[in-house]
């Protein structure tokens, strides 16, 4: 297959390519800002150079920066949603005007669409919730709506936390951890609704074949656990303890407004679809995904 990524550089784009690459297939970045490139867009200029002459079997779409890479405000807030829906709204369009069409367009969105639930389970059938993550990811997805019309077969992968030792957010928390400075993040009780890396790229590859799925699906893996579970469970991987809290003003003081969204509050996400559609999950528990994803460091 001949495979577009955007945001082919960020953690899963890595790894998709690195994955796809290895199969046997032809991965082609959407690059930014090279004009000279056969496959290269500026987003925020509404510039986007899809070679027609080269045949795209499916098209991934990650681009978007990072909502946890910095500090809220109203400013970066709009740069994060922004950026999302542009870049999305522009692909889409170039795609549904495209002679040539994929077969399959994955579209990046996020399991924030269900905004905060406590521990109450959720899946595709449940509606969005509130908060700005649940809003981001309302009109990521509406984004696609005319490679939708045009007919070609949409996705919308509902990210749970890819966990990699290589990026992200358990990047984030090793060093903490392994100086012994881990703990509970607030009550402990919120929802981490988490996916193995291995387990995320091989689940888009799964969308790419199965013809019968379209709509959202979430990428996350069946087990779930809280905060206060994952704290214990990264402290025993690690052999070191995990008994430092940070309490919730702690948090809040530190982060803000992100803090409320990302941190104090979480989500209960089941992959009711991928489950029904056959697919099977190599690392369903945390303990064991968590030990080989460090193993391999």
């Amino acid at each position: 297959m001949n495979i577009l990524i955007s945001g082919a550089s960020g953690l899963i784009g890595t790894a998709l390519t690195r994955y796809f690459e290895q199969g046997g297939h032809r991965v082609i970045p959407l690059r930014r800002g090279v004009s000279a490139e056969p496959f290269s867009w500026q987003p925020d200029q509404g510039e986007i150079n899809l070679d027609n002459s080269v045949t795209l079997d499916a098209v991934i779409n990650l681009a978007g920066p990072g909502v946890a890479d910095k500090r809220w405000s109203a400013g970066r807030k709009q740069e994060i949603l922004g950026a999302r829906v542009q870049a999305t709204r522009l692909l889409s369009e170039e795609l549904a005007r495209r002679e040539q069409q994929p077969s399959v367009f994955l579209s990046a969105s996020a399991i924030g669409f269900y905004g905060p639930r406590d521990d109450q389970a959720v899946d595709e059938g449940t509606e969005s919730g509130s908060g700005f993550l649940a809003e981001v990811a309302r009109q990521w997805e509406q984004a696609t709506a005319a490679a939708e019309a045009a007919g070609i077969r949409t996705v919308h992968t509902r990210f749970g936390i890819v966990l990699s030792a290589e990026g992200g957010a358990l990047k984030r928390m090793l060093l903490p951890f392994r100086l012994g400075l881990g703990g509970v993040i607030g009550s402990g009780r919120q929802y981490m609704s988490w996916v193995d890396v291995g387990d995320a790229v091989r689940a888009m590859e799964f969308l790419i074949r199965d013809s019968d799925l379209s709509g959202p699906v979430n990428i996350v893996a069946p087990r779930p656990v809280d905060n206060r579970e994952f704290t214990r469970t990264l402290g025993r991987v690690l052999h070191r303890p995990a008994l430092i809290p940070m309490p919730a003003f702690q948090a809040r003081l530190l982060f803000g407004e992100m803090a409320e969204e990302i941190l104090l509050t979480g989500v209960k996400v089941l992959p009711t679809r991928l489950a029904e559609a056959g697919f099977h999950f190599d690392k369903p528990e945390l303990e064991n995904a968590l030990t080989l994803l460090l193993a391999r460091q």
